[in-house]
């Protein structure tokens, strides 16, 4: 439906804005370097971190295993043969029972 001046009463007047221009390069932000370079080769530092970390975690895991030095390793072993003679010992008992002696 128009008005007597013949517009649209739903037709909305608007302001023309000029174009703004696009921001200088200088002022895009500057990146910190990545890991890795354009053709995706990692760098040296960053294998050599990579690394570290998993020698680190790698004695961590044994000291929380308990197997720190050869201290504790000839612990381990001796721990382990006791257990295997008691373990024949018993057996033999098991088997002279069986027989009946």
């Amino acid at each position: 439906m128009r008005d007597k001046d013949g517009d649209d009463p739903n037709v909305i007047d608007a302001e023309l804005v000029e174009d703004t221009p696009a921001l200088p390069a200088a002022i895009t932000p500057d990146l910190p370097p990545t890991d890795y370079t354009d053709d995706g080769v990692p760098s040296f530092d960053f294998v050599k971190d990579r690394i570290e970390n998993r020698y680190t975690t790698s004695i961590g895991q044994t000291e929380l295993a308990g197997l720190g030095g050869k201290q504790d390793m000839a612990a381990l072993d001796k721990k382990i043969a006791d257990r295997d003679a008691a373990a024949r010992d018993k057996l033999a008992e098991i088997r002279r029972a069986m027989r009946g002696e």
